[in-house]
């Protein structure tokens, strides 16, 4: 069998090798605990540091307002649950969009289901793109936050973050503006003071790092409550031992993109776009979701009428090619997409989804073998289908 083609850097990366590199250390000989006043443990308490220089640098922020935390989930719930229980006496209104992530989505949907929260929840259009006075027109007097991401984990749409937040403020100067942009860093710049957002997540495993590390910005003057409480580590926002190897892995990492941002992001944007053209060369009927809006690099995704994905993920990893349907937080659900179902798109289109997302290890001989193999896949599924239309049929499998 040849190698894999691996497309699901959206779901996950491979840890960098400069990054392992990094991680090793305190995974064996630097074993102090950061709170320790011993040598060892101030070992593990400067690495801490450095990684949270370089994390605040890919993003523009200074360093202590980064809060490390154990992904984007956390970092999510820690913006929208904290601000919410601290400012709580004003308000209990948030925003957010119709096409977020689950961390943000679900979060908002389950402090409305307990009665702790109001939320608005503001559609998209058929690109997946939000209207930011659409977002603003849902501000009110007690609108203590706004989350909208930064860049859409399954479509790639990019959100006009800056205007959002200008737009927001000029109808509620109090509310937090806080936006996710955990499929954003390391693709497109990112930078805190031009989107002009209070809180910000980002995640280790999205960009070469390790899994289990990630991180919320928080703008000096924000107050928000811990959802973590015990020891009083990252001044008292979040506590719990650092995961140090993690950190340090994150910290690497973040460094990494930022340095190949200006070379990466177009190498891997033109493959993308080489993957869609192929695609829809051969199967003209393909939808191609996000299509006309700002998106970011690297990012091929598709919708195949007739076609389930389950199905089509199947043949596909048969034939090692390794993509998803959407986002991998919830690819298990047997449900249509959120997103694009927000986008509007039938029933029977959003059941073919494919995402085929590329990064630093994606080849041009890899495009070119992952859009043959796409063709193929969905004409054969085609050609099982039942008399008279329907979806495939289930039971195909690669070779």
């Amino acid at each position: 069998m040849p190698r894999a083609v691996y497309l699901d850097h959206a779901a996950t990366t491979p840890v960098a090798a400069e990054v392992l590199t990094a991680m090793l250390p305190f995974l064996g000989e630097h074993c102090g605990n950061p709170s320790s006043q011993h040598a060892s443990g101030r070992v593990a308490r400067n690495a801490i540091d450095e990684a949270r220089v370089r994390v605040a640098a890919g993003i523009g922020c200074a360093p202590r307002e980064i809060v490390f935390t154990a992904g984007g989930t956390e970092a999510d719930n820690l913006a929208l649950r904290g601000v919410l229980q601290r400012h709580g006496s004003r308000g209990r209104h948030l925003v957010v969009t119709s096409i977020e992530h689950d961390a943000v989505l679900k979060t908002a949907e389950r402090l409305a289901e307990t009665g702790h929260a109001e939320v608005t929840v503001v559609d998209c259009d058929g690109r997946g793109v939000v209207d930011p006075d659409a977002v603003a027109a849902a501000v009110r007097d007690d609108t203590i936050l706004v989350s909208v991401m930064l860049a859409n984990n399954e479509v790639a749409t990019v959100q006009d973050v800056a205007a959002v937040a200008d737009l927001v403020r000029a109808r509620n100067r109090t509310t937090v503006v806080h936006t996710d942009a955990v499929q954003a860093l390391g693709k497109i710049p990112v930078d805190v003071d031009a989107l002009g957002v209070d809180l910000l997540s980002v995640s280790a495993h999205k960009v070469y790092g390790p899994k289990g590390a990630g991180a919320l910005y928080v703008r000096r003057g924000t107050v928000l409550d811990p959802q973590v409480t015990g020891g009083g580590q990252e001044r008292g926002r979040r506590s719990g031992t650092e995961n140090v190897a993690g950190i340090v892995g994150f910290g690497t990492a973040a460094a990494l993109v930022t340095s190949e941002l200006g070379t990466e992001a177009p190498r891997v944007g033109a493959l993308a776009e080489r993957l869609v053209e192929e695609v829809v060369s051969e199967l003209p009927d393909t939808v191609v979701t996000g299509a006309g809006a700002p998106r970011l690099p690297g990012f091929a995704t598709f919708a195949f009428p007739g076609v389930e994905t389950e199905l089509l993920l199947t043949v596909l990893d048969g034939e090692g090619i390794q993509c998803s349907g959407g986002s991998a937080c919830s690819s298990g659900a047997h449900m249509p997409s959120h997103v694009l179902t927000a986008m509007g798109l039938p029933a029977a289109v959003c059941a073919g989804a494919l995402r085929c997302t590329l990064g630093r290890g994606t080849t041009d001989a890899d495009v070119d073998r992952a859009a043959a193999a796409v063709v193929a896949a969905v004409r054969r599924l085609r050609a099982a289908l039942p008399a008279g239309g329907g979806t495939a049929v289930s039971g195909l499998s690669g070779r």
